[in-house]
């Protein structure tokens, strides 16, 4: 085992004093991104969760499909006709904005499913007793219905949430400065893996913490018995 060469390949100091600003730059990126997708995605997916609420038929015909067609189209294959194809009919876009739809569509007809999921789950009659109470069924429904539905959607969320930031890297395909790119764009200038090494341990510092907060926040939110 020659760790020397290893060392020397992976874990370069001279490189990485090089590379270590556009990782940085990535990483700043990514995170932006990723807290835009999960504001976005999980807003956006409430509300169709609550308009399907209202059990208009045309509209809820609409709600399904896009969520069934979102859910089911891989994240590459709409960013790739967001970036590449819209141009065509006029309307062009940035490599950041065209991701941050791309996962934001994706992540809101998934927190749609699960929000409506949870809202099914709530017994009616617990809107029922909150209509007799006087409230009205928009009331019922914003301090009775989704506060519990929204609990019971933390676990299936959070790990929805990570899988799909996580899929800023696809940026990459349409030239997004995100933190695996820049790595390796300078692991390609350098001659060297390090950069590459870099962009890990910079997945690691945005994602870690993700991951211990959702299970912290699993751990918060989880039914007691």
């Amino acid at each position: 085992m020659d760790l020397a060469a290893l060392r020397f390949a992976f874990f370069n100091l001279d490189v990485a004093h090089q590379a270590v600003l556009p990782v940085l730059h990535g990483m700043w990126i990514t995170v932006q991104l990723g807290v835009l997708i999960t504001v976005t995605g999980l807003a956006a997916g409430l509300l169709l969760a609550f308009a399907r609420a209202l059990h208009i038929r045309t509209l809820n015909a609409f709600i399904i499909a896009f969520a069934d067609v979102m859910r089911a189209m891989p994240p590459l294959v709409v960013l790739m006709v967001l970036f590449f194809a819209f141009p065509y009919v006029g309307l062009s876009m940035s490599a950041f904005f065209a991701t941050w739809l791309a996962l934001s569509l994706v992540l809101t007809a998934f927190a749609e499913e699960i929000f409506w999921a949870g809202i099914q789950s709530i017994p009616k009659g617990q809107a029922e007793a909150a209509r007799s109470t006087g409230m009205s069924w928009r009331q019922s429904m914003c301090y009775v219905v989704i506060p519990q539905a929204c609990k019971l959607a933390v676990p299936p969320l959070t790990n929805r949430v990570i899988a799909i930031t996580k899929a800023t890297a696809l940026g990459a395909i349409v030239g997004l400065s995100e933190v695996l790119n820049n790595a390796q764009t300078a692991s390609s200038t350098l001659g060297n893996a390090t950069p590459l090494t870099l962009g890990a341990l910079g997945c690691l510092v945005i994602f870690v913490p993700i991951v211990v907060g959702s299970r912290l926040l699993e751990h918060r939110f989880r039914w007691k018995n």
